[in-house]
């Protein structure tokens, strides 16, 4: 938590003011007890009605003044925690974004979604009882004490035994229930992996019937959650019970001594009943730092998780260098014996990988299932580096150009098409916030979106539902599409993104691609042969490594691979017929 507290300097005011405030309270609070003393020991033995109702004014008058004291410092607490959840929060959100492919791969969304939400909320409230109670708890005991010494320091020696038992109960309970949270809150991560698993994939659930399993899944983990918590509630609720016990043994003791010492005139009756009230203020003080230490404890715990990924470090770091200037004539795109694993993998994904490619050229990416294909693409842009050699644009080395100018070289259709709610117009202009509605009908038109678009109400007002869940897959795909192409990057690449269009539509996008793209190197990753068999060069990866590059006719001949994949989608006559 000491971390995260740089996230309160805006509102450093706001942190001093409402703690002086609540001892302002706690001073009020002090003084009550000794009022009603002498209205008990004082005013009504002598039968004095003006003195009681004097004090009584003056208590309604310290009451009123330690509401106002009381609102004045939640206020002030209130809006710092707040602040302070937001502060985090934005931080957390703004280094997520700058973390590579292969930290979020590591953490995981639904961890991460977690610490955006049910850790910051948790941390957000820790702060707010910190600068509530952390100065007023002590403060109460610790004056509560001196002020029974100030009445009898007999009798407060009750006070100076029940004060460290109830201190010991406290700290017993919280020791237990300490360890129980950080199970908790991982608990909490899998119950979100869970819930966010059913929700993205309740069609392929309900295609393979597998609701009742995968309800008892989620049964089976929110009961074990269930039960943790249930076990840490048990624990802290026995905190009340066990310290009351204690208070009332000590409020008997005091009341057994203080008659005595009240019979032998040493004390009077109104001083009794105010070491009683200065008991109870010792003890709601302490149950109060017992709620402020239990819920500190679960927002430290989550600021521990928070603070684990704001420590992380990008393995992907941004270039402090200006854009570098391009090497004239060199390839638009180099792989120099490029090497890649994913982050704690024994083996790489792409070995020894040696490819250049010109500017206007069209490079096809075909391979089996996790030959390395989309790894391939993904070094362009720096969604990973390459663990040896180098990848290099205009012959610099990609880790040499700031992150923002190099992906704006790039136009990237992933492999899941991602759209957001809002209008098409809105998506379309991600990539080029200043495209005109010709340049984005342009690239709907390249795309083979066109004709849809103009059919759907609104046109390009039209509105997209989150996740464009209210399109088809195909439709998805060309818009993704159209939305690279606005950008007009340099290099364009297709990540088997053409996978949910028909043949027909296939062909006549790869087509208009090359009519309408001149100089924009192309790569077009596709498990279809029939996609790539036209492009200039056609790279052919197995297992990682590169089992052929060249054009369509000389790879069908010499490369086995290809030759393979070829004919398990295409008839001899057909491969041969193109």
């Amino acid at each position: 938590m000491k971390k995260l507290l740089v996230y309160l300097r805006d509102y450093k005011l706001e942190s001093i003011v409402g703690p002086l405030f609540k001892l302002l309270e706690a001073c009020f609070e002090l003084i009550v007890p000794l009022l009603v003393a002498d209205v008990i020991n004082t005013a009504i033995p002598a039968g004095d009605a003006a003195a009681v109702r004097r004090t009584a004014l003056i208590m309604v008058l310290f009451g009123v003044l330690g509401l106002v004291c009381s609102i004045t410092a939640q206020f002030f607490a209130a809006k710092a925690a707040v602040g302070f959840g937001a502060a985090v929060r934005s931080a957390l959100f703004k280094h997520i974004n700058t973390l590579s492919h292969a930290e979020l791969d590591r953490l995981g969304s639904s961890g991460l979604i977690t610490r955006l939400t049910a850790d910051v909320d948790q941390a957000q409230a820790g702060v707010n009882l910190v600068l509530r109670l952390l100065l007023r708890s002590p403060f109460v005991v610790i004056g509560s004490i001196i002020m029974a010494l100030t009445i009898s320091v007999k009798l407060t020696l009750i006070f100076l035994v029940a004060t460290p038992l109830i201190g010991l109960v406290i700290y017993l309970v919280i020791s237990r229930s300490l360890r129980l949270y950080k199970s908790i809150q991982a608990g909490v991560d899998r119950l979100s992996l869970l819930t966010r698993e059913n929700l993205s994939g309740a069609r392929v659930i309900r295609a393979f019937s597998r609701q009742q399993e995968e309800s008892g899944r989620f049964r089976d983990t929110a009961d074990s959650l269930m039960r943790l918590q249930m076990f840490a509630g048990r624990i802290s609720a026995a905190l009340n019970p066990a310290t009351m016990v204690i208070v009332d043994l000590a409020v008997v003791l005091i009341i057994w001594f203080g008659g005595k010492s009240v019979n032998a005139g040493e004390v009077g009756q109104g001083d009794v009943v105010a070491l009683v009230n200065y008991l109870t203020q010792i003890l709601i003080a302490l149950v109060a730092l017992a709620n402020l230490i239990v819920n500190f404890t679960r927002g430290t715990a989550s600021a521990a998780r928070i603070q684990e990924v704001l420590e992380v470090r990008p393995s992907v770091e941004d270039s402090a260098k200006p854009a570098p200037q391009p090497v004239p004539g060199a390839p638009r795109v180099s792989f120099d014996h490029a090497c890649f694993a994913y982050g704690g993998a024994a083996e790489n994904v792409l070995t020894d990988v040696c490819l250049d490619v010109m500017p206007g050229e069209t490079i096809g990416v075909i391979g089996g299932t996790g030959a390395g294909k989309s790894a391939l693409v993904n070094l362009i842009p720096r969604f990973y580096d390459a663990t040896a050699g180098s990848v290099r644009i205009d012959g610099v080395d990609v880790r040499d150009y700031p992150i923002a100018d190099l992906r704006a070289r790039v136009g990237m259709v992933p492999q899941q098409a991602v759209l957001f709610r809002g209008t098409i117009r809105e998506n379309m202009r991600w990539g080029n916030p200043e495209a005109s509605d010709e340049d984005i009908w342009r690239a709907l038109a390249i795309a083979q979106a066109r004709d849809f678009v103009e059919e759907r109400e609104g046109g390009l007002d039209a509105i997209i539902e989150q996740s464009g869940r209210n399109l088809s897959g195909g439709q998805r795909q060309r818009l993704t599409i159209a939305r690279a192409l606005v950008r007009e990057a340099q290099i364009l690449i297709l990540d088997d993104s053409a996978s949910a269009l028909d043949f027909a539509t296939d062909a006549r996008l790869r087509a208009a691609i090359r009519r309408e793209t001149k100089g924009v190197s192309v790569f077009i990753v596709s498990q279809r042969a029939s996609t790539i068999r036209r492009a200039d060069k056609i790279v052919v990866l197995d297992d990682g490594h590169v089992a052929g590059i060249g054009k369509h006719e000389e790879l069908y001949e010499t490369c086995p691979v290809y030759r393979e994949i070829c004919l398990s989608q295409l008839s001899e006559s057909e491969v041969k017929g193109a």
